[in-house]
């Protein structure tokens, strides 16, 4: 009866949410439900994501990240520009037609130096999409890299209780800014990417049904989460990582509440199970991001322990992942991947963003 009316509604209670993130005796109804509905806006197309992680240099210090400030034994690097457009180059070879420009906050690389990386992307690559993941940033330089040629941003809350947030960051680094950076980003144009961490320290199932709560508000094109996977130079060292099947439960849930939703089989899926973004895509996810960073910087970017994937060349990864992904019983295509919006198979359903810029 839950699944049903989550499926119809798109909603239901939070007592009902609890009960359905808590207990496992819904899974089985709930991945059937979630895949039905991705077959229903995405066929069994899954998307690819070139990930171009171009700098592991971070002014913040959030305490479950490997690449924070305060991580003195990681070796750093940062891509100069042509790197970065060697990667587009290779990745627009292998098919890709979305590349992913992510790091850390990195005051090296100035709103001058994105603007004229953007630029240049977008001019070489026309028929392409651009996503940043680069943090929190000004108004003022939001817009100067949408206007330069970015048309999606990745920007995961983490955790939308304020309580929570403070336990994993440092003092300084504010929630309500985070949401306004979300906000700001949806308001300048992007297709706006969120998500949150499943299983980190001192995380409730209350804080998850926050999370929902706070992405029916923003109502992202992008929906990204993994679990918790501990760093060995962070302060959560000691803390278990958080639960694939609770991650799998969570992406179910979000397929039904966000069916028109982006929603990746994240490397975090797969480093916590060799399976892992396999079952991601049967629980309701249509994203993979294969890398597309050089080898030989792929190790240092460490944001949490034993990722996988460090040591593929380019083309290897996306075979592999092709096979990966035809194994689950779905097909990864060349296609520039925007939002599909079927409201008119859901007019019972609450607001539906009715655009996304497509550009």
């Amino acid at each position: 009866m839950i699944i049903e009316q989550l499926h119809e509604t798109r909603d239901i209670s939070d007592v009902d949410l609890k009960l359905l993130i808590e207990t496992g005796q819904f899974d089985r109804e709930l991945f059937r439900h979630a895949d039905k509905v991705r077959k229903e806006y995405y066929e069994t197309d899954v998307y690819i994501r070139g990930l171009i992680e171009f700098t592991n240099y971070c002014r913040n210090d959030c305490f479950y990240c490997g690449i924070r400030r305060n991580n003195h034994n990681l070796e750093r690097y940062r891509l100069s520009q042509n790197e970065i457009l060697s990667c587009c180059e290779i990745g627009y070879g292998l098919g890709y037609r979305t590349f992913v420009l992510q790091g850390g906050e990195d005051p090296f690389y100035t709103d001058e130096l994105m603007n004229e990386i953007i630029s240049e992307i977008r001019e070489k690559y026309t028929d392409c999409a651009i996503t940043l993941s680069i943090g929190e940033k000004s108004y003022e330089s939001y817009e100067a890299f949408f206007k330069a040629g970015a048309n999606r941003y990745l920007l995961r809350h983490e955790t939308a209780n304020p309580e929570h947030y403070a336990k994993l960051h440092p003092a300084g680094m504010s929630l309500e800014n985070r949401k306004n950076s979300l906000r700001n980003l949806k308001k300048i144009g992007y297709q706006v990417g969120s998500g949150f961490m499943v299983g980190s320290p001192f995380q409730t199932t209350d804080c998850l049904i926050e999370d929902l709560r706070f992405l029916q508000e923003l109502e992202p094109a992008m929906i990204g989460i993994g679990p918790f996977i501990s760093h060995h130079e962070t302060p959560f060292n000691r803390f278990k990582s958080g639960s694939l099947q609770l991650t799998l439960r969570m992406i179910g849930i979000l397929r039904l509440m966000f069916p028109y939703a982006l929603i990746p089989a994240t490397t975090a899926l797969g480093t916590a199970d060799p399976q892992g973004r396999e079952m991601g895509l049967r629980a309701g996810a249509n994203v993979v991001m294969p890398n597309l960073s050089p080898v030989e910087v792929r190790k240092k970017y460490e944001l949490y322990d034993n990722k996988i994937c460090t040591g593929d060349e380019a083309a290897e990864c996306r075979d592999c992942l092709s096979r990966r992904v035809s194994s689950a019983g779905y097909k990864i295509v060349t296609d520039v991947g925007n939002v599909r919006l079927l409201k008119e198979q859901h007019p019972q359903t609450k607001t539906v963003p009715e655009t996304f810029n497509t550009r």
